[in-house]
């Protein structure tokens, strides 16, 4: 009877260590991003990178992880990573990296349609569109190594993008520097406010004389005006801004001399001399 129970045992234990050996024997499966398999033992997983050993194989291999699918482990445990997004995306995606910018945008500038205040009220786009060419004309002659887009230029490109002066604000200085190829983005705005009002009065007279015999008549005439001109202050501020969304420069200026005509040249000038991309 001990002997049957000796033999019962013996078999159990052969099954189980057959049993063991078999699974042992089973291989960790990869499946790539391009629907390749392969086949062998996985060393390590990596937050970027996942070794492993080919089957019947010694030698280690490396491969980014960014480009498996998933790991079936021969335990049966499945590791899934198409929805964990790569290093690589996450980069991508960052708001601010310091990224270089692609070749084609590489020193290339260019100006958007300034915004135009009369009285923290928007104004008319034809001022905002004047400035921006005022910006042009000044800066091309001081900008040694760059390439200046003519606003012409940009605003069609803004316009064929649907970037409008409304819709700007859904619009990052990446996603325009994509539209319009710029490595550099200048944003300005003109601002107008009312100061006071000088007046003056102008006046005129005349007298005529009638004689009648002995004697002698005088009539006065007499007239005036008055000339009422108002007075403004005037300022600029300008951004500028990098095709990674770096702020780079910002400033304003605002003029010395209230005028007439709310000329804005000199505060345009103060602000652009004083940017990074202005070149003696």
């Amino acid at each position: 009877m001990k002997i049957i129970y000796l033999l019962v045992l013996c078999t159990m234990i052969s099954i189980d260590i057959f049993s063991q050996g078999n699974q042992n024997t089973k291989p960790d499966i990869i499946q790539k991003t391009n629907s390749e398999e392969l086949k062998g033992r996985v060393i390590r997983v990596t937050d970027s990178d996942i070794s492993f050993v080919y089957a019947g194989e010694t030698a280690e291999y490396v491969i980014k992880k960014s480009d498996v699918s998933k790991i079936i482990h021969s335990s049966g445990r499945v590791e899934d990573f198409s929805q964990q997004p790569s290093t690589g995306q996450v980069r991508q995606k960052d708001p601010i990296s310091m990224i270089a910018s692609p070749d084609e945008h590489h020193n290339r500038i260019a100006i958007l349609p300034f915004s135009f205040l009369l009285d923290n009220q928007q104004g008319a786009a034809e001022i905002g569109i004047k400035a921006q060419q005022d910006a042009y004309n000044l800066l091309s002659q001081h900008s040694s190594g760059y390439t200046i887009l003519d606003p012409r230029i940009t605003n069609a490109a803004l316009l064929q993008a649907g970037v409008t002066r409304e819709k700007l604000i859904g619009f990052t200085m990446k996603n325009l520097g994509d539209i319009l190829g710029a490595e550099y983005i200048i944003d300005g705005t003109v601002s107008q406010t009312k100061a006071y009002t000088t007046s003056s009065t102008f006046g005129s007279s005349s007298a005529t004389v009638k004689t009648d015999g002995n004697k002698a008549k005088v009539t006065d005439f007499g007239s005036s005006s008055t000339e009422s001109e108002q007075q403004y202050d005037v300022s600029v501020t300008l951004h500028i801004y990098m095709d990674n969304n770096v702020s780079l420069y910002s400033n304003s200026h605002k003029a010395f001399w209230t005028n007439t005509d709310g000329s804005y040249t000199a505060p345009l000038e103060f602000v652009l001399k004083r940017s990074p991309l202005y070149t003696k």
